[in-house]
């Protein structure tokens, strides 16, 4: 059986390269093809510092079945786990709540509840890791909340002065790790190399404190020299010693403006107005502070770069940010929100022996003769895990990330992943390596696996595979 299914194995990556725009494929598991199809309450979890978190506001504000959000600062992981950023809270006892209202129609009060509970962070020096976030739970009565108004800031300036925007291809190395699990390198640190590559407006220093939660909006009127070009917008926090926080982001393909349906080139020379969707957060600028707002065409390696080099022209005083303000009266009168401590079951007896010589998680070099820039980056699998029934359980990976900041077809990402599993009289061993690069027209994809069971291949495969670049 395990023979059979790595031999009808496909890399992911071609069948979802082959969809660049959104389709069928996509569709088919998409939420909000279809509200009404869900019918079953739903308890819709994030956190601050976890791709997923937009989802519970997109659920809150379109489900008909009774539905109620959780967000707090949470990475990648279960809220109780305690893992960086925290507060932990008693989610098992949440959860327990919460089947023991709907499946044995138990009195647990869960309905009770505001119907988004979700944690403002206050404010914070720029970190790569925070054992504890500061700030505070809030509730809102409904999504979208009475308590919050759209609060409209021009990027300022006449709107007869463009702003040249053209950043160097590795803007973005400092984006942090999409998927933080909570370890010491995932959060991205100060943004100002971040900012220095990218055209920033900056309000003038707060008078007093501007609490936000939502998703922030950017309106830009610009132009594209390429058919093809990104727009990407950061808002951050710049403290009064010039530290930057950044606080959320959003990106926009110039070809899906139209709609993520189909690809529409853009006309060189002509201006449109785009506005976009930045990531949701809940996020509190201090008075003295200011609101600053990023602006740059290239955010690597989250985003991969068009085949052409171009250039955006922006003009600031016709864009704006909207930023979604909570009422700061809102709390008056509500009882304060509170959660039990975590409680686990006791961990099972795992002896784990760490690697002998543990790389960095994160590791940045630049090569100044050629250009490259290289981050490489340890998942921190390193060592194994041995279990109290003798199973043995060792992971590794690492993922490098090339470009050279004026050229776009030198970009490159590849990944090598091991896993080993022994117990007894066997051991068996997964290699898998990953190399994506593109040229103009196409990505171009190199992939390998091989599988191991006491130390000789039971089944190797490789596979070179190209794909038309279409929205890509």
């Amino acid at each position: 059986m395990w023979r059979e299914r790595l031999d009808a194995l496909e890399p992911y990556l071609h069948t979802w390269l082959a969809h660049q725009e959104r389709d069928d494929y996509w569709r088919h598991g998409s939420v909000c093809e279809d509200y009404g199809a869900i019918e079953a309450a739903v308890l819709a979890v994030g956190g601050w510092a976890d791709p997923y978190r937009d989802t519970v506001l997109r659920l809150l504000e379109h489900l008909d079945a009774p539905v109620r959000g959780l967000i707090g600062p949470w990475s990648h992981q279960y809220p109780d786990r305690g893992l960086p950023p925290g507060p932990a809270i008693g989610f098992l006892q949440e959860t327990l709540r919460w089947w023991d209202h709907w499946l044995k129609d138990e009195p647990t009060g869960v309905l009770d509840e505001p119907p988004l509970r979700a944690w403002i962070n206050d404010p914070v020096p720029p970190a790569t890791s925070y054992a504890t976030m500061p700030g505070r739970w809030v509730g809102e009565d409904g999504w979208p909340s009475p308590s919050i108004t759209w609060d409209e800031r021009s990027l300022g300036g006449p709107a007869d002065q463009p702003v040249i925007v053209r950043s160097p291809l590795h803007t973005g190395l400092d984006a942090g790790r999409f998927f933080p699990f909570g370890n010491a390198t995932d959060l991205p640190p100060d943004q100002r190399e971040e900012d220095g590559r990218s055209a920033c407006f900056d309000s003038p220093p707060l008078t007093d404190r501007v609490e936000i939660l939502g998703r922030p909006r950017v309106r830009l009127r610009l132009d594209s020299a390429a058919p093809r070009a990104h727009v990407i917008a950061r808002v951050c926090d710049v403290a009064p010693d010039g530290s930057s926080t950044l606080v959320t982001r959003g990106v926009l393909n110039l070809l899906s403006r139209k709609g993520r349906d189909k690809a529409v080139e853009w006309q060189p020379g002509r201006e449109e107005d785009v506005e976009f969707e930045l990531n949701a957060t809940g996020y509190a600028f201090p008075p003295g502070h200011r609101i600053r707002v990023a602006v740059s065409d290239a955010y690597w390696p989250w985003v991969w770069p068009h085949g052409e080099r171009g250039r955006l022209t922006v003009r600031p005083g016709d864009s704006a940010l909207l930023l979604p303000v909570r009422d700061p009266g809102a709390d008056a009168g509500r009882p304060p929100i509170v959660f039990e401590e975590p409680e686990q079951a006791a961990p099972l007896a795992v002896t784990v022996d760490p690697p002998a010589e543990p790389r960095p998680e994160r590791a940045l070099t630049h090569d100044v003769a050629t250009g490259e820039w290289v981050l490489d980056v340890d998942p921190n699998y390193g060592g194994s895990r041995t279990y109290p029934d003798g199973l043995r359980y060792e992971e590794s990976a690492r993922e490098t990330y090339r470009i050279r900041s004026d050229d776009p077809l030198s970009a490159v990402a590849s990944s090598r992943w091991t896993i080993r599993l022994r117990r007894g009289a066997w051991d068996t061993e997964v290699i898998t390596a990953v190399e994506l690069r593109a040229t103009a027209g196409e990505f171009i994809m190199d992939s390998s696996i091989e599988a191991r069971a006491n130390g000789e291949t039971v089944v190797t495969r490789a596979w070179h595979h190209t794909t038309p670049r279409t929205s890509g």
